[in-house]
């Protein structure tokens, strides 16, 4: 659940009980308070009332919306989508975004890679993601990203993960995964959890 949606909602809560509370002071203490101003107080506070369920309703929607579209579930509808629309097997997308995310939206590295399949910056913007934290913009663009490198090094899944890591101008220059310790961990990671997806046993 985002923080930032738990703080606006708790804040608006706290804002719509306090009103409530003065006027319940109101009504409460004031004796002299004309009977035309008592029923104007207790309109007012109906209203307000009934604003306060409809936020709430509003924004407990909000929320099981956000959880589902991060959900395991959604994704990997996303992945089983998004892979059928560049005709790649989604068990090995499933394995990039294993090691790339593990499956969280949410995913920042130190170096700035966003969401589940850590998308730079500058490759999200060329690939037409706006929000590289929503699930279906990273997965689809991601996806889009992985298929140009396959179709770039002749559908070699090992060369296009070391190019999805280490970006295609390494893998060129080498003729190979290039003989960066991060990358070729990486290429063996992924190719071991599709391996193991495909067989079942993860």
């Amino acid at each position: 659940m985002s923080e930032g949606l738990i703080t606006g909602l708790d804040l608006t809560l706290r804002r719509l009980s306090s009103i409530e509370n003065s006027i319940n002071r109101i009504l409460g203490t004031d004796e002299d308070l004309s009977v035309q101003n008592k029923s104007a107080a207790k309109e007012f506070k109906n209203i307000l009332d009934e604003k306060l369920n409809e936020n709430t309703k509003t924004a407990e929607n909000n929320i099981e919306k956000t959880t589902f579209k991060n959900s395991r579930e959604n994704i990997e509808n996303l992945i089983e989508k998004y892979a059928a629309k560049n005709n790649l097997d989604p068990d090995f997308i499933k394995a990039v975004v294993k090691q790339e995310s593990g499956f969280n939206p949410d995913a920042k590295s130190k170096c700035g890679a966003m969401g589940l399949m850590q998308l730079m910056p500058q490759t999200a913007k060329g690939l037409g993601v706006v929000d590289a934290f929503d699930p279906e913009q990273n997965i689809e663009g991601g996806v889009k990203y992985l298929k140009s490198m396959l179709n770039r090094f002749n559908n070699d899944p090992k060369l296009a993960l070391a190019a999805y890591n280490a970006g295609p101008g390494a893998v060129q220059k080498y003729g190979d995964i290039p003989p960066y310790r991060e990358t070729q961990n990486y290429v063996k990671n992924i190719m071991s959890s599709y391996e193991a997806l495909k067989e079942g046993k993860i």
